[in-house]
């Protein structure tokens, strides 16, 4: 008679977690620098600053002629305006030598980078050359052809927060900023051990009696799909010794073991004899109260995870996402994965045991309820915990509490889909950008929290946040009237939340001696009266668009027209000589090593339509303000948190 020894601890799947994520080391396992061409699909160890401008000077995007805007006025095809063709021609990757003066134009390839003097480019279409003179007949508006320098990524900026899984567009984003090597997280090693007398692996002559190892196969694969490098330890026979090897010298190599199938106590499972002489703690759980999964053993040893799976393919796959997936994500630097999940009607009345939760996989098909609308049901897909093709046809699962015994058809279920890695963002933030905003959304994304920015401009935020299009809108708009900042702007659809001061100031190159050394009142008196000062403004709709027109009173100086759109790209036309002076806030101008004018405090905040103000996201914001730590971090930047 065989003797089939009971479990040692049927416990409650919540509680087998606890015991089972306190025995362990969850923190990502260290960095590595990898090769640009490798890292894709890896988690980035550290935030990435843009070390250069992108682009890196004001680009043309078109072939044609580079032109200042306003000597277009009023071309037309039949009244064409006649320009001077200058003696040069610009290709890629060639400096311009002659600036483009009042009723000149210079030849300019796609790519080229825009002389001196011009703010515009007209398509070689558009025009008609006879010898040195060109004939434009169609006007122009300033900036219209042009990538300005900095304006898709500007030095200095944060693009990518620690925590990033690396995809086909941030690998992009690296190789535009230059970056190889990449910070990334270490693969945890996982190893994948079968056990069992009757398991071959695939490829071998099928006998009777043995089956074909799909478990391994399936988990070293999952292993991949989480981030973690799976380490074949291949098929042990039932001997205690060689399981006892093997598994000793895997703890030794890898971050994390899973064995398949020796749970159950029975004649010939040995696994669990061999992990029970684990110490420091050894076994924490034997026996969940699932369905499918319920002989599941966790076990830890020095921080390391050893988990023996059951051997039925359904039940291995389900206790490892359970239990084991959030280990490999953790070691990974993975955050978690946000669930996936539909409504549906269940087609059928299902059965299920009274103290253990089950997970029911289920097949969705479009059905009509009674009142003729449209919904989906949700149909079982129970071939059993054996099935190896369950998992590959259902859509989803539903889990049933331990407390229910009769599910009845008709009944309102939620399916969590399977195979959709597709994580929603927790916090959606538009408008006028900051560096502050940088630190703000960095320790969001550290919590495990997904951040969406759209930098669009303060005015736009503010329109975006009347929409309810976002959580938090940030803006620094001066009411010109009462000279307060962004409450005067606000309606009983929005709320208010305090942010930070920061310093506006006029930026110019530090050896200037046009601007060097003046007070606020000088340099207004040197920008009016000096015509060859040439500004870069910016765009209509930011708060610091205010400020400028402000400080120049209705006059429109030379580069008036040039609206870049962010505070970056202001420094990098002054720093690439295009511009002699422009508005930006200090902390741009320490990072460029350019000179800087005192303006205006000004008011950054942020907006949040009243119906979000309770989520967490926003909350944690709000939290974060007032963190002791984050208040020194944006104090070092210079921003002072009201």
């Amino acid at each position: 008679m065989v003797d089939q020894k009971q479990f040692l601890d049927v416990v409650d799947r919540d509680l087998a977690e606890s015991r089972f994520r306190s025995a362990l080391l969850l923190d990502p396992l260290g960095q590595e620098q990898l090769p640009l061409e490798k890292s894709l699909g890896r988690v980035l160890s550290e935030n990435i600053s843009a070390g250069v401008d992108v682009p890196s000077f004001d680009r043309s995007n078109y072939d044609g002629y580079a032109v200042r805007a306003e000597d277009t006025f009023g071309a037309m095809e039949e009244t064409p305006r006649q320009l001077v063709i200058l003696d040069e021609v610009i290709a890629t990757a060639i400096v311009p030598r002659l600036e483009v003066e009042p009723g000149t134009a210079m030849t300019i390839a796609t790519g080229g980078m825009i002389p001196r003097g011009a703010d515009a480019v007209v398509l070689v279409e558009h025009t008609d050359r006879q010898q040195d003179q060109l004939l434009v007949r169609g006007a122009v508006t300033a900036g219209f052809g042009i990538s300005f320098a900095g304006t898709d990524i500007g030095c200095g900026e944060t693009v990518l927060f620690k925590g990033a899984r690396l995809s086909s567009r941030e690998t992009g984003v690296l190789a535009a900023l230059g970056m190889d090597p990449v910070p990334v997280f270490r693969e945890p090693l996982v190893g994948v051990l079968s056990t069992g007398d009757e398991i071959i692996a695939p490829g071998e002559t099928m006998k009777p009696g043995m089956v074909f190892d799909s478990n391994a196969r399936i988990l070293s694969d999952a292993v991949r799909e989480l981030g973690g490098r799976p380490v074949s330890l291949g098929i042990v026979p039932d001997d205690i010794v060689a399981v006892r090897e093997k598994l000793q010298q895997a703890i030794a190599d890898c971050d994390l073991v899973v064995l398949s199938g020796g749970t159950s106590k029975g004649a010939g499972d040995l696994c669990y004899e061999v992990v029970q002489e684990l110490e420091d703690p050894g076994i924490v759980a034997h026996g969940v109260a699932l369905k499918p999964g319920k002989p599941i053993c966790l076990a830890a040893t020095a921080g390391k995870a050893v988990v023996i799976l059951p051997g039925f393919p359904t039940s291995a796959i389900f206790t490892f996402h359970e239990f084991v997936a959030p280990v490999i994500r953790a070691l990974a630097g993975r955050g978690e994965v946000a669930t996936t999940t539909v409504p549906a009607r269940l087609a059928i009345k299902v059965n299920s045991d009274i103290g253990r939760r089950e997970f029911l996989l289920v097949g969705l098909v479009q059905d009509a309820d009674g009142s003729g609308e449209t919904s989906q049901a949700a149909f079982p897909m129970g071939k059993g915990s054996g099935s190896v093709t369950t998992f590959s046809r259902a859509d989803g699962f539903i889990t049933i509490a331990e407390q229910h015994e009769i599910v009845e058809a008709g009944t309102q279920v939620e399916v969590q889909l399977l195979g959709q890695d597709i994580r929603a963002a927790d916090l959606v933030v538009i408008g006028s950008h900051c560096i502050g905003l940088d630190v703000l959304l960095g320790k969001i994304n550290s919590l495990g929290m997904n951040t969406k920015l759209m930098s669009v401009g303060s005015q736009a935020g503010l329109e975006a946040a009347r929409r309810g299009q976002c959580d938090l809108a940030g803006i620094h708009l001066l009411d010109e009237e009462t000279g307060t900042y962004n409450t005067p702007f606000l309606d009983e659809s929005l709320e208010l939340i305090p942010g930070y001061l920061r310093q506006q100031g006029i930026l110019f190159q530090a050896d200037d001696a046009r601007l060097a050394g003046r007070d606020l009142q000088q340099a207004r008196e040197v920008i009016a009266a000096d015509h060859q000062l040439r500004m870069v403004n910016r765009n209509q709709g930011s708060g610091t668009r205010i400020l400028i027109d402000q400080l120049l009173a209705g006059t429109r100086p030379d580069g008036y027209a040039v609206q870049p759109r962010s505070h970056n790209a202001v420094a990098a036309a002054i720093v690439r000589g295009s511009a002699d002076w422009g508005v930006a806030i200090e902390q741009v101008a320490t990072a460029n090593m350019l000179g800087f004018i005192p303006l205006a405090e000004e008011h950054y905040d942020f907006v949040c339509p009243a119906g979000r103000r309770s989520r967490e996201a926003v909350e944690l914001i709000c939290q974060l303000l007032q963190d002791a730590e984050i208040r020194g971090q944006l104090a070092a930047l210079g921003l002072q948190v009201k």
